[in-house]
């Protein structure tokens, strides 16, 4: 039935809303991997703009108005990001937006990495609504460089006698956010629940006359996340019948899923550029005004699909938009090229989940060399100096070249980088065995439950995230993957009686529930990142601010002391299970490194379909 078939019979004219949605592009603005100094990929708004490009195009073939939203988590992740001082002109990140003409974009979590200044500077060169409503000023006097929503008016094409569809735009994000990162932003701001945040908000948007509600939610899927203030809430949010349709991110998921419904257009476009979203929103005007009349969502991937593993040719990079950022690439390639000491082995994170990962190793003793010297300042020189460091780069959801990989010999800043992808802080907790204990029971909760005699098993459960596997330097113990984990991904003890940590030790001495130890490790877990609630109870020592990266830098180019941690054995191993074995999943670049591992213990079995190498491994 044509559309002016159905307007006579039914009154009514329909009309299209397109929206094409970016997330967590972590400034992936080009396709070039900083870290390893070559082409990216299928990675990049630069290839995601030939898209952009080509979704416009089809949009005004079909006579459907267009929108170009972004979903936050674009300003830090790579080191075209980073903020260099005295460097002029606008952000790359600004830049970007403004070339590709964004007409609004939410924030995510690691958008404040930097601190709420740093932020604001970087979004006075946007020229779209830049929207958060999850965070508000603690002080009336503070102005914040975001507004809680957006009023979007557009005409449909070919219909110039009806009114423009009024769009509302919102933005939320995880509450956690502000303990994420620091005190700073903690006093400056305060934080709302996803859920209650977008109820109040999309309620306030349909009550000022807006036609449908867009929700850009900066939240993934979390099916067992009960009521209150969760990090991943998108099903929740979907759920409320003010909303029309929903952008999701943070979780680098690609959405729609079969094996994930909604009930309304919901999209989530992977990470890094890798794909575009697209919501296809069908309009109804009657009554004197616009009516959501459901639609569909899609995804358009730059290169394989990530859930499928289809192939097709790689899109190629839009090359104006790629211009337009040629200086800021120069000038990264610069700065990342710049000597910074020397490495007598090649560090890699291929083998992080199951066998020795030097890189960790060697971030492990850069921490606990930075904070050596401080203890006796802070009154703890009498406690045994541990390091906890998890891998940056392990693959998942971010694609089979997400590794570090590091060959032997000169290294640069962009190595540095490489080993510690985040910009944290340093910091260091005293604890005790028992929550020491806990500590890695929650870390091995990565590996899926193994049934001995098996095989064919993942070794890693997907569902958890590498960057929470936590490998505590200076201890030595036993992972089981034969008992069941004790804690959830949201850290809820579920097993209680359930130990996969064996044989803890000290200097070769059984570690005791009331031993007391100091433990280097990272802001972001101290500040309750990955849900380890034990260390929400533990004392953080009183030392100067310092960036891990900043630490790495010093003990690569020996201005810090080699510490005795770098001769100590590698901390853990898997508990032998005999006649089991499981499958690793790794990147393809493993193959050049299996000749480190023993013989016999990993059997290349072929790629995935998503292009990652899975080796059998025998436990």
């Amino acid at each position: 039935m044509t559309s002016g078939a159905r307007a006579s019979q039914t009154r009514t004219v329909t009309g299209q809303l397109h929206v094409l949605a970016t997330t967590d592009l972590h400034c992936n603005l080009l396709s070039h991997d900083y870290y390893a100094d070559r082409p990216g990929g299928a990675i990049g708004l630069s290839r995601a703009a030939t898209l952009i490009n080509r979704a416009r195009a089809e949009a005004g073939r079909l006579g459907a108005a267009c929108l170009l939203v972004d979903n936050g988590d674009g300003f830090q992740g790579s080191p075209l990001g980073d903020i260099v001082p005295g460097t002029k002109g606008p952000h790359p990140l600004a830049r970007a937006f403004r070339f590709l003409k964004y007409d609004a974009v939410g924030l995510g979590n690691h958008d404040f990495d930097f601190g709420l200044e740093a932020l604001a500077r970087v979004l006075k060169d946007v020229t779209c609504p830049v929207l958060c409503a999850s965070l508000t000023a603690r002080q009336p006097d503070l102005r914040l460089p975001f507004a809680p929503s957006a009023v979007l008016e557009r005409k449909i094409p070919g219909q110039p006698g009806l009114p423009p569809v009024r769009i509302g735009l919102f933005s939320v994000l995880p509450p956690q956010t502000l303990a994420w990162c620091g005190e700073a932003l903690q006093a400056q701001l305060a934080a709302g629940g996803i859920v209650e945040t977008a109820a109040a908000q999309a309620s306030q948007l349909k009550a000022q006359g807006c036609d449908l509600v867009l929700a850009l939610a900066h939240t993934g899927i979390d099916s067992k996340a009960g009521a209150g203030r969760g990090e991943n809430e998108l099903e929740r949010l979907a759920a409320l019948p003010e909303i029309d349709a929903v952008v999701g991110g943070h979780t680098h998921l690609t959405l729609p899923d079969p094996a994930h419904p909604f009930a309304k257009p919901v999209v989530m476009p992977g990470a890094h550029g890798s794909h575009l979203g697209v919501l296809r929103l069908e309009l109804e005007h009657r009554c004197g005004g616009w009516r959501p009349g459901g639609g569909t969502a899609s995804l358009q991937p730059v290169g394989r699909h990530r859930q499928t593993g289809a192939a097709q040719p790689l899109v190629p990079e839009e090359p104006d938009f790629a211009g337009a950022l040629a200086e800021d690439h120069a000038r990264t390639l610069q700065r990342m090229r710049q000597p910074a000491g020397f490495s007598p082995v090649a560090m890699h994170s291929y083998f992080t989940f199951f066998a020795p990962d030097r890189g960790l190793a060697l971030v492990g003793s850069a921490q606990a060399a930075a904070v050596r010297s401080m203890l006796d300042s802070a009154g703890a020189q009498s406690l045994p100096l541990l390091s906890a460091v998890a891998p940056s780069k392990f693959g998942g959801r971010s694609g089979p070249h997400f590794y570090t990989d590091i060959a032997a010999g000169d290294l640069c800043v962009r190595n540095i980088a490489d080993l510690q992808i985040f910009h944290n802080e340093l910091r260091v907790v005293a604890v005790t065995g028992a929550q020491l204990l806990d500590w890695l029971e929650m870390s091995a909760g990565l590996f899926s439950q193994i049934a001995p005699g098996s095989s064919g098993q993942l070794l890693a459960d997907p569902q958890r995230a590498g960057h929470n596997f936590d490998v505590i330097f200076g201890l030595s113990y036993q992972i089981d993957p034969a008992q069941p984990p004790r804690f959830s991904a949201a850290g809820v003890r579920i097993n209680p009686d359930a130990r996969r940590i064996r044989k803890l030790c000290w200097n070769g001495r059984p570690v005791e529930p009331g031993q007391r130890f100091a433990v280097a490790v990272n802001s972001y877990r101290v500040c309750g990142g990955g849900s380890f609630g034990m260390l929400q109870k533990a004392e953080e020592l009183p030392l100067p601010p310092m960036r891990i990266r900043e630490a790495i830098r010093d003990y690569i180019a020996g201005r810090l002391p080699a510490d005795p941690l770098a001769e100590a054995p590698y901390p853990w191993q898997l508990a032998p299970m005999p006649g089991t074995s499981a499958v690793a999943v790794t990147g393809p670049g493993a193959a050049g490194y299996l000749e480190e591992l023993p013989a016999g213990l990993a059997t290349p079995c072929g790629h995935s379909s998503g292009g990652f190498l899975e080796l059998e491994l025998r436990l």
